[in-house]
């Protein structure tokens, strides 16, 4: 048997010996360079609100450990697209604020140019599923809304400890019944006419105002005796 022969045949038997840990060993280094997805909270909220689609800085949940078994937080990823559901001009918009708890998927490639000029780029890197290509998604593992819209088989409930303010156009309801309660006063403005159909009529416990005119203690002017009418409530 020749050297060479002898040294792969040496380098054989090693590989069926050791080699297989090793590769494992290269292989494990590789993948744990792959990320993929994971959960984050969110440091800071830019832009948002009636805007563009806004940036996160967010930081991964799940720590760093070393083969000693030292444990380290990861530390802040910076401007990750975050996710809103939008198609064209509509949206809801329901922006991420510091303290949520959401989803980091990370891309395959180096969506850096994307994300500047929002057209087809090329990478401006060869990185591959790094932690700078992240988007986030929210949100998972959080407390109790106090704001919100729930739906369930019994319906569509929406509330809000503040105020709900609706701008249309248009505004139309359509229902079998309905009923407003308030505790305070109950106001409706409008610069032109307020008008009511229906053949149920309009009724109320306290007492109804028109024009800064009372229905249960107005006053009727031109009133003399016989059987002719008043005039109109002052």
């Amino acid at each position: 048997m020749s050297k060479s022969q002898n040294n792969w045949a040496q380098y054989g038997a090693e590989q069926a010996q050791g080699g297989a840990g090793e590769i494992g060993a290269i292989v494990s280094g590789i993948v744990s360079r792959i990320q993929t997805v994971t959960l984050v909270r969110v440091v800071k909220t830019k832009a948002g609100g009636l805007a563009p689609v806004g940036l996160a800085d967010v930081q991964p949940l799940v720590a760093q450990i070393s083969g000693d078994g030292t444990v380290t937080p990861h530390g802040i990823i910076y401007n990750i697209p975050y996710f809103r559901l939008q198609g064209g001009g509509n949206a809801v918009i329901i922006d991420p604020e510091p303290g949520d708890i959401g989803m980091c998927g990370f891309c395959s490639r180096d969506i850096s140019a994307v994300k500047q000029n929002k057209t087809p780029s090329a990478p401006q890197s060869l990185r591959r599923f790094d932690y700078s290509d992240g988007l986030y998604f929210g949100g998972f593992l959080n407390g109790t809304p106090n704001q919100y819209i729930m739906f369930s088989k019994g319906g569509i409930k929406l509330f809000s400890p503040g105020d709900i303010e609706m701008e249309a156009a248009n505004i139309r309801l359509n229902a079998q019944g309905g009923v407003i309660s308030t505790s305070q006063t109950f106001q409706a403005d409008t610069q032109t006419t307020a008008q009511f159909s229906g053949g149920g009529g309009i009724s109320a416990d306290g007492d109804m105002t028109a024009n800064g005119v009372s229905l249960l203690h107005h006053v009727h002017n031109g009133v003399q005796p016989g059987g002719g009418n008043t005039g109109q409530p002052v």
